[in-house]
């Protein structure tokens, strides 16, 4: 007997399948799909959340000084030192967290079920502009994992919606709780 729902389809389309499944999970909140998939989503789902859970609090805060262009009007200054422009630069001190080994590795995991996530706002649709990159690797840490930092597992809810119009199979909803 496997140990997996094989869904019809060879390793790769299946592997596939799931990161995607998974990463709409995570930057949603819900998903709809067939039962069989959402049970095979959940197991990964429940073990991304529980790796951040582990890991949430596992950083440290450095203080760094970075050298940022000046900017006035939203150009960079400029002013001339031996018959050239140059452009004049300011130190700010910034506050990073930098991870532990352990939370790199659990970030690295993550990082290989997750596919990279762009959010395009609904009245942007079809544009490039105004788009943003979401890093779902943070939000499993900063939003996900403290919300569930006192759950046992069980991190996800299928609720079933009733049978899909074409061929009969079973639809849910796949939600974090």
């Amino acid at each position: 007997m496997a140990m997996y729902r094989k869904l019809g389809r060879t390793s790769s389309q299946r592997k596939a399948l799931l990161r995607s499944q998974v990463t709409a999970l995570i930057a949603n909140g819900k998903i709809v799909t067939t039962e069989a998939r959402a049970k095979e989503v959940r197991k990964q789902a429940e073990k991304l959340i529980t790796l951040a859970i582990k890991e949430k609090d596992n950083f440290e805060t450095v203080t760094v000084s970075a050298k940022v262009p000046k900017k006035e009007n939203g150009k960079r200054v400029k002013e001339v030192v031996d018959g050239k422009k140059v452009t004049v630069y300011e130190t700010v001190e910034k506050e990073i967290k930098k991870d532990s080994p352990s939370r790199l590795h659990a970030r690295k995991q993550m990082d290989k079920v997750l596919y990279k996530y762009t959010d395009v706002p609904a009245e942007r649709a079809q544009k490039k502009n105004n788009t943003k990159t979401v890093d779902l690797t943070n939000k499993l840490f900063d939003e996900i994992a403290p919300k569930y930092a006192d759950r046992q597992g069980g991190y996800t809810r299928i609720v079933k919606i009733g049978l899909r119009k074409g061929d009969a199979a079973m639809e849910v909803v796949l939600e974090l709780v």
